[in-house]
């Protein structure tokens, strides 16, 4: 690899690699942020200006790579901590075809391009089908950052990426296979690195053919599940369970660590499952943990900082020099990629019969390409089914599409409360409803929780304990089973829908509680409830202080902002310790953001 030296160190290229990326990455990931820009620009820039095709330093792409896997990793097994089985299968109904139909409609648009240029066949499928998987890393760190993952179109995201990960995982070992039908050479490809499989347990039973490769394939899958859903949930709690006991912070935080790496590692050494698929599967069966949420705060800084070396390891990988050579088909490479993977996949969800705020959220997610794509390109270079130019394209597009993506999501913020009210009217107008009739509750006097979430069930367990009356207003049919199981009063549909409020008898109500992260919607949803019933004292939850100040424009009463909310118990602490005076705590309360523009009610 050119260049691996930085000032005196020749010998440390691990060392030299680290500090380039991650210091050039901080000044432009800050100036990025500066200029109002996410700041995956500045990572992505910092990684083509440490790369071989831009003079000066050149960091080792190699490690930097490696690195990047282990950010892939963390990554997955955080957001796998928020998921459960149940969970995925619920998306299971849209998210298997939903997936393939995308898949496939993309990559006939990728090979309808190539004949125009004269790419042969095989050629066209491979640059089509790296076109149309997703970045898993890219889709989740722009859920998390919207504070979407929870939420429909979120949740069906993630279910989707499962599947093309899966298709993905086929697709690599049924390639080489198929490349003599192709046009391609198998006997010059380097198969063990560009199918992920390595040097595992089946290698006596190498595949011979199509078929028997594929039934390799899925009975490595079905093998891998099955150890996980069987043996996994009955030896990964119990062993973070017994290092918890032990009150060593620094041995919960390395136990958490080698789960996550141990079984991402062994799922794509043993069963040719991608490292990712693996480390998601982990986290999700340590889910079932009630260590479930310190395990993700363990994990959260060395997360954030290998993540980051994902978004330079891409950049290191873009040659600048395609866009001035090749216009036209970057271009063409980048619509496919944004205009065909949104259209396809929200138009599909629209079939399903979602709302157009979901089906846009989901296509949106979809609407960039990343880690995949990149081996799928290069498998196929290998093979010779696609010439190095395909692969330069397919990385451009991959760097233009991430680069745009963010922008995207925040454009579709702003624009969700409009579709939902759009929605509203046109269901209005035509004389129908959008959903079923809904069943007023009797209840008066009460509590209105709103969302059910981690925020919302903690609520619901006070207002449970204190013996007051509350409904909950929630849309995930699993957590909607759960509380009528208990005896809960349910609503069943989103907050903003009509009628819903009046049949949470908002007007007779006593507090209205936003539990849900999205302060749009919220403000929509407080904006109806202080119209219905202006004595409603309203509870909201926030992120920050530009949210605080949005929702209180709606009408909120209380809200509370997670973090200042810390300071002000620890400081009440304190101050109750020295007997301090009540107006010093008073001033703290405002440090808290808690935001009070009437009365308590009652």
């Amino acid at each position: 690899m050119a260049g691996n030296r930085i000032g005196k160190m020749p010998q440390a290229p691990l060392i030299a690699t680290l500090v380039a990326g991650l210091g050039l990455a901080f000044i432009l990931g800050t100036l990025a942020n500066r200029l109002r820009l996410s700041p995956l620009v500045g990572y992505l820039v910092a990684g083509v200006l440490i790369g071989p095709f831009t003079p000066g330093f050149v960091a080792d792409q190699a490690l930097a790579r490696q690195l990047a896997e282990l950010g892939v990793i963390l990554l997955m097994f955080g957001i796998g901590l928020h998921f459960s089985l149940n969970d995925l299968l619920s998306v299971r109904k849209i998210a298997i075809p939903g997936a393939v139909g995308q898949m496939a409609l993309v990559t006939m648009l990728g090979l309808l391009v190539t004949q125009a240029i004269g790419w042969p066949i095989g050629a066209g499928v491979v640059f089509g089908l790296a076109l149309s998987v997703a970045s898993t890393v890219v889709v989740l760190r722009a859920l998390q950052e919207m504070r979407q993952l929870e939420t429909d179109g979120g949740r069906i995201a993630v279910g989707w990426l499962v599947v093309e990960d899966l298709a993905m995982i086929l697709t690599l070992v049924l390639l080489p296979a198929f490349a003599g039908v192709l046009g391609g050479n198998v006997n010059g490809a380097n198969l063990n690195g560009a199918n992920l499989n390595g040097n595992d347990l089946f290698t006596l039973f190498e595949p011979q053919t199509i078929w028997s490769a594929l039934g390799l394939t899925l009975g490595k899958l079905a093998a891998f599940f099955a150890i996980m859903v069987v043996v996994g949930r009955r030896v990964i709690p119990p062993i973070l369970h017994y290092v918890a006991h032990t009150g060593s912070r620094e041995l919960f935080r390395l136990a958490v660590l080698a789960i996550a790496l141990g079984v991402a590692f062994g799922a794509a050494e043993l069963f040719g499952v991608s490292f990712a698929l693996g480390a998601f599967f982990a986290g999700m069966i340590l889910a079932e943990s009630q260590l479930s949420q310190r395990a993700a705060q363990e994990t959260l800084p060395l997360r954030d900082a290998f993540a980051v070396l994902f978004f330079v390891s891409v950049g290191m990988l873009f040659n600048p020099m395609i866009l001035v050579e090749q216009p036209l088909l970057v271009g063409m490479t980048f619509l496919i990629i944004v205009i065909g993977n949104a259209t396809a996949a929200s138009a599909i969800a629209l079939m399903f019969g979602y709302p157009s705020y979901v089906a846009l959220t989901l296509g949106l997610s979809l609407a960039q390409i990343g880690e995949f794509s990149f081996i799928l390109a290069g498998l196929g270079v290998d093979l010779a089914l696609l010439p190095e130019a395909g692969r330069d394209l397919v990385l451009a597009g991959a760097i233009l599409s991430i680069l745009v993506n963010p922008l995207l999501f925040a454009a579709l913020d702003r624009l969700t409360p409009w579709l939902k009210a759009r929605e509203r009217t046109i269901a209005t107008q035509e004389g129908r409803a959008e959903t079923p009739e809904l069943a007023a509750t009797s209840l008066t006097d009460h509590a209105v929780l709103v969302g059910h979430g981690r925020v919302g069930s903690l609520v619901a367990e006070t207002l449970q304990k204190a013996r007051l009356p509350y409904l909950v207003i929630e849309e995930r049919q699993v957590i909607i089973e759960q509380l009528r199981a208990r005896g809960v009063d349910v609503i069943v549909g989103n907050a903003a829908q009509p009628g819903l409020l009046d049949a949470a008898n908002v007007a007779s109500a006593r507090w209205l509680i936003s539990a849900i992260p999205n302060p749009f919607e919220s403000g929509n949803l407080i904006e109806q409830a202080h119209a219905i019933n202006p004595r409603l004292e309203i509870i909201a939850r926030a992120h920050s202080d530009a949210e605080v100040d949005y929702l209180k424009k709606f009408g909120a009463d209380l809200i509370i902002m997670g973090e200042r909310e810390i300071a002000r118990g620890i400081s009440d602490h304190i101050l109750s310790r020295i007997d301090a005076p009540a107006a010093p705590v008073a001033d703290q309360s405002q440090n808290a953001r808690q935001v009070d523009s009437k009365p308590m009610a009652g």
